[in-house]
Order: structure tokens, then sequence, then C-alpha cells
């Protein structure tokens, strides 16, 4: 898995370098099926339950699920990059949110802030901790910086499938939940909002999820393996 993550963490810092203004989504999902190809790897979202595409992008009010296509980026957008990647058999999950060029401060704030809930439920993925505690550490920042946390959509188990149990929702209470132990995987992806946490999936497409109020959203996300020693990030640079 760790080989894996590398292809993914890989393919999404050259995303981020070709997320520019007048980029088109459908041109970065070529570049991203093409890059993991030619590293030995399998775009693992491709076909996913009848995903068209190989990378998730959703921009701006879109959280997740977005199908890449013809929109092409503009100045202040963001969009959350989405990769999956299946190699030797095991899937790795990452995503990030870029900006495109200058945006205002108050949406800096909302990706500085989700970025950091990532690393806070990193923190809390030891031995020994409860899956309570990765949701809380994730709630707890983000509330008390007044955004909110996506209830509908959780962090989840992965390994040689995309999505495995146990799932783990973006908020909780402390010392609940199953125990945390050596060898577990999991895809850790917190999704914040500057409005409220409710969600409304796309008319015409089924697949792309918004934020009911059409408030701002950023996602971030690792692949991440307990250990004896600790978190482990299989999908770091």
């Amino acid at each position: 898995m760790r080989e894996g993550g590398r292809i993914t963490a890989a393919c999404l810092k050259m995303l981020r370098q070709n997320t520019k203004a007048g980029v088109s989504t459908k041109e970065l999902d070529e570049m991203a099926e093409e890059f993991i190809y030619e590293r030995g790897g399998k775009p693992e979202f491709k076909g996913y339950q009848g995903f068209p595409a190989s990378i998730c992008a959703s921009p701006n009010a879109m959280i997740v699920h977005g199908i890449p296509g013809p929109y092409r980026l503009k100045e202040g957008d963001t969009i959350s990059l989405d990769v999956g990647v299946r190699y030797e058999g095991f899937v790795t999950d990452s995503a990030t949110t870029v900006a495109v060029g200058e945006i205002p401060e108050a949406t800096k704030g909302l990706l500085d802030t989700t970025r950091e809930c990532l690393a806070a439920a990193t923190d809390e993925m030891r031995a020994g901790k409860r899956l309570g505690d990765v949701g809380h550490a994730i709630q707890a920042l983000a509330e008390g910086r007044g955004y909110g946390v996506v209830r509908d959509l959780v962090s989840h188990g992965v390994g040689r499938q995309m999505h495995e149990d146990p799932q783990i929702p973006n908020y909780g209470r402390p010392g609940t939940g199953p125990r945390l132990q050596p060898g577990m995987t999991f895809a850790i992806e917190p999704m914040i909002t500057l409005g409220d946490y409710d969600i409304r999936i796309s008319e015409w497409d089924g697949w792309s999820i918004y934020t009911a109020d059409d408030s701002l959203a950023a996602h971030f996300e690792h692949t991440i393996a307990v250990t004896e020693a600790g978190p482990w990030v299989l999908t770091e640079e």
C-alpha cells in the first residue's frame, strides 16, 4: 500500500501543478489517468459502481464525487481533487482542495482549517484509541472555528477494496466506538463547509454532492495505517 500511496501522492502533486484558470476538469482527469497507468497502477474510481472517470473533481460548493467534464476553472475557484489508485491488489485514496489564483481570506481559512482537521484526526490514529476520538478531533476543531462538519459522508476503511468497514463519521464523542488496532488502514477525509452541514445530490448526474445551502466546501484526505509506532500516512509525498 505504501508504493500505491506514493503513486497517489505523486498524481495529486501533478494535478495541483496543473490546476489553473482555463483548464477543464476533463483535462485534469485525462492527465491523472495517464499518470497512474504509466506507473503501473489502475485508477480505482473508474467504473466503481458505474462512476465514469478516473478522478473526482469537485469545484466550490460541490463537496465530493464531481464527474470531470467541460467545466473550465476560473480565478477564485476552489476544487477538491480526489484520487484512488489500485496497485498490486491494494487501494490507496487521497484528496486535496486547491485554490485557483487568489481567493478571499474566508476561503483560505476554510482550506487551512480542513487541512488542520486532517492533521488532528491523523494524530488520533494510534493503537488503543477509539473511532470516536478520530471524529471528535475533526468536529471539535472545525466547529470551534464556526465551520460546518458534513454528517452524511464519512471516512472509511480501505485496503483490498475502496470502501471497507468500519465507517468513521467526521464527528463523534471521545472514548466511544471500536478500538484502533495495528494493521488497520483508513481513508480519513474531513469535509468542512463555510455554512451548514446538510447536503444535496445532483439530480442531473446522480453523483455530484453539494452543500444544500450552496456554501463553499473543502475536502482533504489521506490513507493512514495504524502501527505500533503511531500513525503512518501512506499517501504523503
